[in-house]
């Protein structure tokens, strides 16, 4: 999880103990253990908690929050439907409007790094799950903005090439995966780079509780193609946790 300082920022001269205990306790020590619960889960959790309490301001934070930890529109709808029945009428009419204002640029487009661009819809037969593609430019080195919502994966593939080719991935943004074939998969942060060689078997794609946002650069090669392959179904994606 990216480092807070929202107390720092807002509190650090009136309240600078309590900024430090906001930044580095709260949400450096207790929102980092995603060993034990996802930062997904942490997010409903808060949401319900701040609805029941009735804090409008920290509830429409924690909404966005949510947003960028892979909570759909459809999701926190339902969310606060069901919290209506045990915190209250009245607090549920509160938060939807909440709810339009997060999600008003689209379910699709939390607070992500690189334009999300269109759904991939020429590729979408190669994919399981949602995707949306965005070129940033097709001089030089043709390189794309590849966003893929929680759980989605590309089917297994190969860059094949006589000479030179492969990709180059670099992660920007949530959580994901990517493998080759015979090798267990590697799990994808920010900042870093994988490097496909041509004539592997592969696939990469988001964690199941996590939006993610690679960048893909297709290397230049004698003969370059890519042969889509079989999906990567549930049982192996499911190893991937």
């Amino acid at each position: 999880m990216k480092k807070q300082t929202a107390g720092r920022d807002r509190l650090a001269k009136l309240a600078p103990e309590f900024a430090r205990l906001n930044d580095d306790v709260l949400f450096g020590e207790v929102w980092s253990r995603e060993d034990r619960l996802s930062l997904r889960d942490r997010s409903m959790i808060t949401i319900a908690a701040l609805l029941s309490a009735g804090l409008y301001p920290q509830l429409k934070s924690h909404l966005a929050l949510g947003k960028k930890h892979g909570i759909t529109k459809e999701e926190a709808v339902e969310i606060v439907t069901q919290l209506a029945f045990y915190c209250g009428w009245p607090k549920a009419w509160s938060a939807f409007p909440l709810i339009e204002e997060v999600w008003r640029d689209g379910e699709y487009a939390p607070a992500l790094p690189f334009p999300v661009g269109e759904p991939n819809t020429a590729f979408a037969r190669y994919f399981k799950g949602q995707s949306y593609l965005k070129p940033l430019t097709l001089e030089q080195i043709p390189t794309f903005n590849v966003t893929f919502e929680p759980g989605c994966r590309n089917s297994w593939h190969v860059h094949h090439a006589d000479k030179g080719g492969g990709q180059l991935l670099i992660c920007v943004f949530g959580r994901g995966w990517y493998q080759e074939w015979g090798k267990e998969p590697r799990e994808l942060h920010p900042g870093d780079v994988v490097n496909i060689p041509a004539n592997v078997k592969h696939w990469h794609g988001a964690a199941k509780d996590s939006w993610f946002q690679h960048i893909a650069q297709e290397i230049p090669g004698e003969n370059a193609k890519t042969e889509w392959l079989e999906p990567v179904d549930d049982e192996q994606y499911n190893r991937s946790k």
